[in-house]
C-alpha cells in the first residue's frame, strides 16, 4: 500500500524551541532515504517552514497554513491556494474593524506570500512579529487598515489574543456557510490563543484529499496535538496523538504514543514507518 505520514510541526514534532531535533532529523532523512513517504500540516507559512525544515530531505509536497495553501518543496512554488471569497473578505474585514481585533492578513500573489498588520501593540503580537523576523527573516508590512487589502486575493487570517477575547468571534463565525475557524492555545505563550479563519475549502482536512488524490494515495497516517489537528485526524486512516496534546484529539486517536520532547513522531516512524515500494 503507497501510504503518506503526515504530521504536524508545532507540540508534534518540533521540540519546545519550535526546532527538530537532531535525532528526529536523522531518523527522518534516513527513513525518506529509504522510501518513506512522508510530509508535514501546519498552521505555519512557508517563511518558517523552509528554515526549520532546511535539514531535512523532504521531497513532497507539504501542506502549510491549515491547508489554506499546499506547496511543493523542489519546484518552490504553490500547488493549491485557496483564497477568501468576496463575500468572506467582507464579513472578516467588517468583523475585525467593529470589534478592534489584532492580527495578521495574509495574501499569496504571483507565488510570493505577503504577511500584513495594522499595529501590533500588544505583547503576543510584538512576539509573533518578532520571532518570525528574527529568527526566520520573515517580511511583515504594516497597514493603515485591513480593508486596504479588499481587493487582494486574501486566504488567511490570525487574530491574537487572550481567550476570552476570541470566544465570542469564534462563536460569530463557526458556522459562517464560506468560512472555516479554529481556536486554539498557542504551544509558546502563556494566555495566549491563536483564531485562524479561512477559506471553507480549506482545511487540514481538505488538503490531506488533496495529497490523495495528487500523490494516488492508498493510505494517511498522521501525528497531531492540536485542536487544530482535528480535520486532519477527519481525513487521515490512521490517527495518532502524541502525549502533551490536548485532550479532544487524544479521543479521537487510534492511538497515544510520546510526547513531542521525546522525539516521538520520529521514533515511531523508525520503528513502524511502513516504506513504501513506489518512489516519487
Amino acid at each position: 500500500m503507497k501510504t503518506l505520514y503526515i504530521s504536524d510541526l508545532d507540540g508534534t514534532l518540533l521540540q519546545p524551541n519550535a526546532e527538530l531535533s537532531s535525532t528526529t532529523k536523522r531518523i527522518l532523512n534516513e527513513m525518506i532515504e529509504k522510501g518513506l513517504l512522508f510530509s508535514i500540516a501546519t498552521a505555519r507559512t512557508i517563511a518558517s517552514v523552509k528554515s526549520i525544515l532546511a535539514d531535512v530531505n523532504i521531497n513532497l509536497p507539504i501542506v502549510l497554513m491549515n491547508g489554506a495553501c499546499i506547496y511543493d518543496i523542489d519546484k518552490e512554488e504553490y500547488i493549491n491556494i485557496e483564497t477568501l471569497d468576496t463575500r468572506s473578505r467582507k464579513l472578516l474585514l467588517d468583523l475585525i474593524k467593529d470589534n478592534n481585533l489584532k492580527g495578521f492578513a495574509y495574501v499569496i500573489k504571483n507565488n510570493h506570500l505577503f504577511t500584513y498588520f495594522e499595529d501590533i501593540d500588544i505583547k503576543p503580537l510584538q512576539l509573533f512579529h518578532d520571532e518570525r523576523v528574527n529568527k526566520y527573516k520573515k517580511p511583515f508590512t504594516k497597514v493603515d487598515s485591513f480593508y486596504q487589502l479588499a481587493q487582494e486575493p486574501l486566504l488567511y487570517f490570525t487574530l491574537i489574543d487572550k481567550k476570552e477575547n476570541l470566544d465570542f468571534v469564534y462563536d460569530l463565525i463557526k458556522d459562517a456557510p464560506d468560512l472555516n475557524c479554529v481556536l486554539y492555545k498557542d504551544n509558546y505563550a502563556t494566555d495566549t490563543w491563536n483564531l485562524e479563519i479561512y477559506s471553507k475549502k480549506a482545511s487540514k482536512y481538505h488538503a490531506v484529499n488533496f495529497l490523495r488524490n495528487y500523490l494516488n494515495l492508498d493510505r494517511v497516517v498522521c501525528f497531531g496535538d492540536n485542536r487544530n489537528d482535528i480535520p486532519l485526524f477527519r481525513a487521515s486512516d490512521y490517527k495518532i496523538a502524541v502525549a502533551n496534546a490536548v485532550d479532544e484529539l487524544k479521543i479521537k486517536s487510534d492511538t497515544i504514543i510520546k510526547s513531542n520532547t521525546q522525539d516521538a513522531v520520529a521514533l515511531w516512524l523508525m520503528e513502524n514507518g511502513i516504506v513504501s515500494s513506489i518512489q516519487i
